[in-house]
């Protein structure tokens, strides 16, 4: 067995995702000689890329919100992230279909949502601004508090947050929450589906989980040209370019524990020795399956095996020779059952006969992610984890063909006959490709009752010098969490190292928006209309960050 060693202190980092990444370039900043390593053939995790007859697929997260929480990892490195990426704003953020025809463009826009919910419920506009005022202390408590970037790793840390949570009715379900304020269904699902982003159940998912619709609001919803990989690419090469070591295909095998400390990662059959190891893997996964029994009093086997872990997806990758202008760049067509089809997912377990989908065309912004004239996209379904025992492996192909039958009807004619490339990823692929306990999507579902203290913590419960990030931790799953989880991850290795403190995107002010709400969005749209741009990618545009002290 080789020996991986060098004089300085050393971090092993497990998984490439974005919490990995994110960790991984804040500690190599602070001094740390990080080794990260990958199972995969290429960095990524979730946020992973397919490429297949000059189509171009983002596997995972299809859009940035905020860029300003992902630039404070390059500022963390005296970076920018703009000197990396392009960012493209993207309007609408959401086209969304309804099953009786109608449809509504999410925006950040108040005025422009008030103007769509008056079509359908003149109440529902008028109360716009109430519920609006309603979600703001929820945002300004998890990003402006900074309680979403702050260890919750003792009973004394919830001492502000229960409070503030039990004052603005955030302990409520979000979909409880906004119907206080709408009567339309349109305008319900429109504010209430959020959670689904993070792997949420809207009807169980506390309402402290409306501060994503308001982050939105505030920073905007932007896509990187290339796609989103290209942000994955910018942050490994950061990282290398700070003097970190990437290993790709080398799947961590076991987390050795030596005197209650973990003291380094085994993969390929090499031992990585490190002063730190830090996990961007499934949190079941980890303690379960690399963490020795024996150096786990807290994360038993019995106590990872009874967390309630999120739904997953069903996804299909299409490249077509045509396309197809009624998607916008993230389009929603909604089934007629909502509350009911939830949970058929969350607690049934099943796979029902109809069902709702996300559609994202990359293509409708960054033409270059297909050859000329067609459309790369992909097409998520949510849908039960393995706890459901669907056998994914005999019904995915006549599942797949069901879907498209369906979008042939909807609208979508010749799709089928278009088609160049088809791929398609199961509950079983999240299992196999990235050791998601049960083909989990977004690791421990975002309830009450694992929110906060009672996720899985940042410092790990067992192990001294264990750490982990990304979704399955605090604050949770999504680009916008993860990230926040490296910043959260980092405080408490600063602490039990003595590291250097490294200012957050917020103290650093990168986009920072005061009173006027999503102005460098709005901004960035109006210069693409104003030069007549058919759509984002053909002007460039850059998100510049803010020079603003914090709290302007």
């Amino acid at each position: 067995m080789t020996v991986h060693a060098t004089d300085r202190r050393r971090a092993v980092v497990i998984g490439s995702g974005f919490g990995g990444l994110a960790l991984a370039v804040r500690l190599q900043a602070a001094g740390l000689q990080v080794t990260l390593l990958e199972k995969r053939e290429k960095i990524g995790g979730r946020a992973y890329q397919l490429k297949e007859k000059g189509y171009v697929f983002d596997m995972g997260p299809s859009l940035v919100t905020s860029p300003g929480i992902v630039d404070g990892v390059f500022q963390a490195a005296g970076r920018s992230m703009h000197d990396y990426v392009v960012v493209i704003p993207l309007d609408p953020y959401y086209r969304v279909f309804f099953h009786d025809g109608t449809h509504i463009d999410y925006v950040g826009d108040p005025e422009r949502m008030k103007e769509q919910f008056a079509r359908f419920n003149a109440r529902d506009a008028e109360r716009f601004d109430d519920f609006m005022e309603a979600v703001e202390p929820i945002y300004d408590a998890v990003i402006g508090d900074r309680l979403g970037s702050k260890p919750f790793d003792t009973v004394g840390s919830m001492v502000n947050f229960v409070p503030k949570v039990l004052k603005l009715g955030a302990w409520r379900p979000v979909y409880s929450f906004v119907s206080k304020y709408f009567e339309d269904f349109r305008h319900r699902f429109v504010y209430s589906f959020h959670p689904l982003f993070v792997g949420g159940n809207p009807f169980n998912a506390p309402a402290v989980y409306l501060m994503i619709p308001y982050l939105e609001r505030e920073g905007g919803v932007w896509f990187t040209r290339g796609g989103m990989y290209s942000l994955v690419e910018a942050m490994g090469r950061l990282l290398t370019e700070l003097g970190g070591e990437i290993r790709t295909e080398h799947e961590v095998t076991s987390i050795r524990v030596e005197g209650g400390k973990a003291v380094g990662a085994e993969a390929n059959g090499d031992f990585f020795p490190g002063d730190i190891v830090v996990s961007n893997g499934d949190v079941g996964h980890t303690y379960k399956h690399l963490v020795p029994a024996e150096a786990r009093r807290h994360w038993t086997d019995k106590r990872v095996e009874k967390q309630s872990y999120t739904m997953s997806c069903f996804l299909m990758y299409l490249g077509t020779r045509k396309q197809f202008p009624q998607l916008e760049h993230h389009t929603l067509i909604l089934a007629e059952r909502y509350k009911e089809l939830i949970r058929d997912i969350f607690k049934k377990k099943i796979l029902p006969d109809d069902f709702s989908m996300y559609v994202h065309a990359p293509t409708r912004t960054d033409p270059g992610m297909a050859p000329e004239g067609c459309e790369s996209m992909y097409i998520l379904i949510p849908g039960a984890n393995n706890r459901s025992g669907i056998d994914w492996s005999s019904i995915k192909d006549r599942f797949a063909e069901t879907v498209l039958d369906f979008l042939e009807e909807w609208g979508m004619e010749g799709l089928k006959e278009s088609l160049e490339v088809l791929h398609l990823f199961t509950p079983d692929d999240f299992s196999s490709e990235l050791n998601a306990m049960y083909g989990n999507a977004f690791a421990i579902e975002p309830k009450l009752t694992q929110t906060a203290y009672f996720r899985p913590q940042n410092r790990s419960e067992d192990v001294d010098g264990l750490y982990l990030v990304g979704a399955g931790t605090h604050p949770g799953a999504g680009v916008p969490g993860v990230i926040l989880s490296a910043e959260t991850t980092y405080g408490c290795i600063a602490e039990d190292l003595g590291l250097a403190d490294q200012w957050d995107w917020k103290a650093k002010g990168t986009v920072r928006f005061g009173p006027g709400r999503g102005t460098q969005h709005d901004e960035a749209i109006a210069a693409l209309k104003a030069a007549g741009a058919d759509s984002p990618s053909s002007v460039e545009i850059e998100s510049t960050p803010s020079t603003a002290p914090a709290g302007d």
